[in-house]
Order: C-alpha cells, then structure tokens, then sequence
C-alpha cells in the first residue's frame, strides 16, 4: 500500500516541456550575473563590521531602548556612522557598531563621545562588553570569507565529478558560480551588510542549491538507463517533471521557514533569512532553467553517445 500525499503542487503525467525556455533562461540569468558583477564594482558591498573593522558596544539601558532617540543622540555627537541592533529579552539590549578610526585615540574618543550621547539618550545605561576588531584582522577575515567560498566550489565540482559524468559538474558548478553572482547583486540592491554572518547564508544557499540539482540530476541519470533511445532535449523534461513536486515542495518548505526569520527576527538575523530566500527562489529555478539547458548543450552528443535510436519495424 503506497501513502499518497493529501496535496501536490502539479498533478502526476505534467508534461511541461521546459527546455523550450532553456535560451530565454541562459540569456536571462547572464544578464542578471553580468549586471550584478557590475554592481559589485561600483557601488559595491556594504562591508560589515566584520571586514571594515570597527568597536562593537554592548549596551543595556534601564527602560526599553528608545531606537530614535538612540541613533539622534550619536548623529549629534558625530556618530552619523554608528548602526544600532537590538539583542536579548526585554528590548533593553543594544548592539552599537562603531566603524574603524585612524589610531587608537580617535577610536578611544569616539567611545567616549558614544557614551556621552547614550548618557543623555538613555540614563543610568550600562555598558556590559566592548570589542574591537582591527583592520588587519578584518582583512584576514574577510580573505578567509572568499577561501571558503571559492573551497566549497572546488569540492562541489569534485564531489559530482565523482558521482556523475563531467557534464553534470560542469553544469551544476557554472549554475552555481550564476546563483552567487546574483546573490551579490541582491545584497548589493538591499545593502545588506556582508559580513561572516551572510557568508554562511551563501554557504548555505550553495549546498541547498547543489542538493536540488543532484536531485534533478539523479533522475536524469536514471532515465539515461531506463529510456535508451529518448532524445535527451525529451528525458531532461521528463526528469524534471517527475521531481517537479519534490523540487517544489523542499523548496516551499525551506522557503517558510526562513520567512519569519526575515520579518520578525531583527536586524541580527533579517540579512541572513532574506538572502535565504533569494536563494532558495534563485536556486530553485536555476535548477530548472540553468543547470538543465546546460547538460542539454554539454552531453546532447555524448551522454546518448552508446544509446542507438530505436528501429522502426516494417511489419
């Protein structure tokens, strides 16, 4: 006796022939990669305290932070620069991110100008924690960020060399080097901080990505042994068909998980949730409209290269 699930997102037999779009999404998903590798250029990433460096003051105050009041009180004292977070139960915590100074006295002065304007902000505020991140150590930080993105390429590419032909690798890390470019362009639009924070996000967005595609990918293998003189332009769709639901479904999943964390999870987690779920649309659909026409171009004559077509007898 088999469970059949009560709902679906595309009834069984859906034949949608996607590869007929497989131009329009490559020429789409260029345009979109190329204009966000121009975005990274100029105006570029808002860089994070993590890689710009800076002094991070955990502060609590005795009633609930007044936000407003908080961020005039530093613009006064000079601080147009200063981010504020909230953290913590209560809404009396406050992260206030102070960006790098030239020395070590400008950074101690603009602490103490920090302090003044939460004495008048906030009265009888404590402040719990003080740090401090050098520009060396930003910068070390941030070419250990790009170490691990550019690793996670490698043993991808590696990983579904192994397990798939050379095709398949190819087009799910291309696909991959796409999804990234437009992440970057998205964080660019938003100025979402890039920070070690959204570097785990991309992190996290390239595996569920890579698990989507090898999911597409292992019917399409299957489907290579199952259906021997099928055109491959035909199997592809097929393949995506059947995991159509599977795809979907994931993805959904995923999808409303991430979307509270985006609205109601402040600013320490909304940057994270929603490069979360421009991932999970961006990679779904690259899996479909990418990774898929991709394969189409690089295995068309060599995938069904031991595959004869079929005879048609005469009697």
């Amino acid at each position: 006796m088999f469970y059949r699930p009560l709902f679906r997102f595309v009834p069984d037999g859906t034949k949608i022939r996607f590869m007929n779009g497989r131009f329009a999404g490559l020429i789409v998903s260029a345009v979109l990669s190329t204009a966000s590798i121009a975005l990274f250029f100029y105006p570029g990433l808002n860089l994070g305290l993590d890689f710009r460096g800076g002094v991070v003051l955990q502060v609590q105050t005795q009633l609930p932070a007044d936000f407003p009041a908080l961020r005039t009180a530093l613009a006064d004292a000079g601080l147009k620069d200063a981010s504020l977070q909230a953290f913590g139960q209560g809404g009396n915590g406050v992260l206030i991110s102070l960006e790098s100074r030239d020395n070590a006295a400008a950074t101690q002065t603009s602490i103490q100008e920090a302090q003044t304007a939460l004495a008048k902000a906030a009265p009888g505020f404590k402040i719990l924690s003080t740090q401090a991140i050098g520009a060396s150590v930003s910068q070390q930080l941030f070419a250990q960020g790009l170490e691990a993105l550019g690793l996670s390429f490698v043993m991808i590419l590696a990983y579904i060399w192994f397990r798939f032909e050379w095709q398949f690798a190819v087009g799910a890390v291309a696909t991959l080097v796409l999804d990234t470019t437009k992440t970057i362009g998205f964080m660019v639009l938003t100025r979402i901080p890039f920070d070690l924070v959204t570097i785990a996000a991309i992190l996290t967005i390239i595996g569920y990505s890579t698990n989507d595609k090898v999911v597409v990918y292992d019917r399409v293998r299957e489907n290579l042994r199952k259906y021997k003189s099928m055109p491959l332009r035909g199997l592809i769709d097929l393949s995506i068909n059947e995991t159509l639901n599977r795809t979907l479904g994931t993805s959904g999943t995923v999808f409303l998980a991430a979307l509270p964390l985006a609205l109601f999870g402040g600013h320490a987690l909304s940057g994270f949730a929603w490069i979360m779920l421009f991932g999970i649309v961006v990679g779904t659909s690259s899996s479909i409209f990418i990774a898929a026409p991709i394969l189409l171009f690089l295995g068309e004559h060599r995938l069904r290269r031991s595959a004869a077509p079929a005879k048609v007898s005469d009697k």
